[in-house]
């Protein structure tokens, strides 16, 4: 069979890129926002190739070095990869999660990402000091714990890890890695209402560094998270950490009156 021959379409001609050399901000750092922009609105698709660096530093009348720079600051981001034989593609864009009641599985789908769940375990244990006291139930009951490894794209974005009330609700393996928890909590029934959240950061151990595909040390995104029914009930407590590289979340503050 013959080989196809490989898309070499630069992505980047349709943008309208433009430096302002009268700016205090830096040529490259000018070059680099515009190209975060686009793949962060989609103009730039996972997949898409970047065209050459000498024809893109000749089009904006660039040196190839201040190129060079803009591009490694999006690699250096985890939003492009430099593939040998391919050339420069984007990977996708960093998932901004706003700071709401909803689930990891919802948010990337909502970011255009295709989340998939790789179930580490799903079994009954007993309850920590620390998840006895979140959930309100005695230390060393039985709770449902569910440990999860959430991907987007082929590539680890976070280490969920979930304790629920023994008995709150079934919960099949096959299920949890084909949809997100509060989708099965929903379905069956339970009244998400509000939560207690902490968001926090610290470095990566060694275990979590060889599921999310980081080096030992790297920084982190934590999350912990209690969350209620309609009842007042804590049916769920989360712990949660996220690669910095590919996540962030979003805060909207305001002023009080």
């Amino acid at each position: 069979m013959p080989k196809q021959p490989r898309d070499t379409t630069d992505a980047t001609a349709p943008l309208q890129l433009s430096v302002d050399r009268a700016s205090p901000v830096p040529l490259y750092f000018q070059l680099s926002q515009q190209l975060e922009a686009a793949i962060e609105h989609g103009t730039l698709t996972p997949g898409s190739l970047l065209g050459n660096e000498i024809e893109l530093a000749g089009r904006l009348g660039l040196s190839r070095p201040t190129v060079r720079q803009a591009i490694q600051s999006l690699v250096d981001k985890g939003l492009l990869v430099r593939r040998r034989g391919v050339g420069t593609q984007v990977v996708h864009s960093r998932v901004r999660r706003p700071l709401e009641l909803s689930s990891l599985y919802d948010d990337l789908e909502a970011a255009g990402q295709r989340p998939a769940t790789r179930v580490l375990r799903n079994l009954v244990a007993p309850a920590t000091a620390e998840v006895a006291a979140a959930l309100g139930v005695p230390e060393g009951s039985d709770v449902h714990l569910v440990e999860r490894l959430r991907s987007a794209h082929g590539e680890p974005m976070a280490h969920l890890c979930n304790h629920l009330p023994a008995g709150l609700l079934p919960l099949e393996t096959g299920q949890l890695e084909s949809t997100g928890l509060y989708r099965l909590m929903r379905g069956a029934g339970i009244t998400l209402h509000s939560a207690r959240q902490s968001v926090g950061a610290r470095a990566a151990t060694g275990d979590e560094a060889r599921l999310l595909g980081e080096e030992a040390g790297t920084p982190l995104l934590t999350m912990e998270r209690t969350t209620f029914d309609d009842t007042g009930r804590a049916v769920e407590f989360g712990s949660h950490v996220y690669r910095a590289s590919r996540y962030a979340f979003e805060f909207q503050l305001l002023v009080r009156p």
